[in-house]
Order: structure tokens, then sequence, then C-alpha cells
């Protein structure tokens, strides 16, 4: 992860507290109230953490950890905490992501996956572009013999605002190589992602 000195850029710090004072005023709070007073800063240094991925080259996090393997049985790296922003309405959405690759002689430190998941999250996001976003990485960086990624989110602008369903979650898939033309790998793949194994 970087750290927090490269993550907030002091001019960009202040021209976002500036501008979120005055999203304060317009919502009609008066900003100098005790527990607002340093609100705008805050919120400043929050949306440069939220969007640090801008910041980060998901193809370097890769190519710093690829070894020659001769495996080449499914590696699936499950659970990974997924937290972004939407880009329409710019509330969070959050939940899994599960990422599966099958080698052709090259592997990746397992480590790695979900700081590529993270530098895409980690922006402006739709679930769906994300979803491929991982996928074509890892496709690129390992040319696996296939890839698939599952994202499930709950997205705060369906719960809290619009339709208000706060039980809903969404689901998207990004599938290549054997994974589309293997149905047999793909249902292994959404098993194992199931399956509660640890």
């Amino acid at each position: 992860m970087m750290g927090e000195d490269k993550i907030y850029k002091k001019e960009v710090t202040e021209a976002l507290s500036e501008s979120f004072s005055r999203v304060i005023d317009f919502l009609g709070e008066n900003k100098e109230r005790e527990g607002l007073k340093k609100t705008p800063e805050r919120v400043a240094k929050a949306m440069q953490y939220l969007t640090h991925g801008y910041d980060l080259d998901p193809d370097s996090i890769v190519n710093q950890a690829i070894f020659n393997e001769e495996y080449s049985e499914m590696v699936i790296v499950k659970d990974i905490e997924v937290y972004s922003l939407c880009e329409h309405h710019m509330l969070p959405f959050f939940g899994k992501a599960h990422v599966a690759y099958i080698p052709d002689r090259k592997i990746v430190g397992l480590s790695k996956i979900p700081r590529v998941v993270d530098a895409y999250s980690r922006r402006l996001q739709v679930q769906e572009r994300l979803t491929i976003e991982i996928r074509d990485c890892i496709q690129r960086t390992l040319s696996p013999k296939g890839v698939a990624v599952v994202l499930e989110a709950s997205h705060m602008c369906m719960q809290m605002r619009g339709v208000q369903k706060q039980n809903s979650v969404t689901t998207s898939s990004a599938f290549t190589g054997l994974f589309l033309k293997n149905d047999s790998t793909r249902k292994e793949f959404i098993n194992l992602v199931q399956a509660k194994l640890h």
C-alpha cells in the first residue's frame, strides 16, 4: 500500500478542502460549527485515499512477482475485499472479488492479485468495468490459459437513495480462455468459490 505522504498531495488537499467547504455551505450547514471545522480537510484526504488507485499501475504490480512454474491447474484467490466509489453518485459500493487463472508456465505471487483488485477499485468505478479491468490485467500480464473474475457487491446508491433496496447484491462476472470455452472449468470455478473450504 502507498504511504500516506504519497497519497495526500498538499495542493490537492487544499483545493478539495475549499470545494468541500462550499458544499457544506450549499447544504445549509454552518461550516464553523465545532464538528465541521476540520471536515473539509478530512473529506479531502478521504477522497484522495479512496481514489489513490489512479496512482497505481496494476500491470507493474503483477510484473514484480511473476515466476516460471510448470503448475497448470486452477489458482483461485477468493473473498478479496472490495471497496470502491460509484462514479455516478460517488457513493460507496463494497463486497468481495473472486479471481482465478489457469497458468501457462507463469504464476504470480498470490498477494499481487488482491493488489490488482485494489488498484482498480480505488477509483471512480462501475462494477461491470471493474470486473473486466481485473480480468484483462491478469490475462495481459500472465498470458494464462484462462481467467475468471466474479464480483459481488452492495451499492449504497441503491441502498441509501433511489430504490432503497437494502439487501440487494449485484454480481458481475468476466471470463477468458478455458473459462469461456469449457463449461466444466467454469462450473469448477463457481463451485470452488461457493465452497466453504476454510
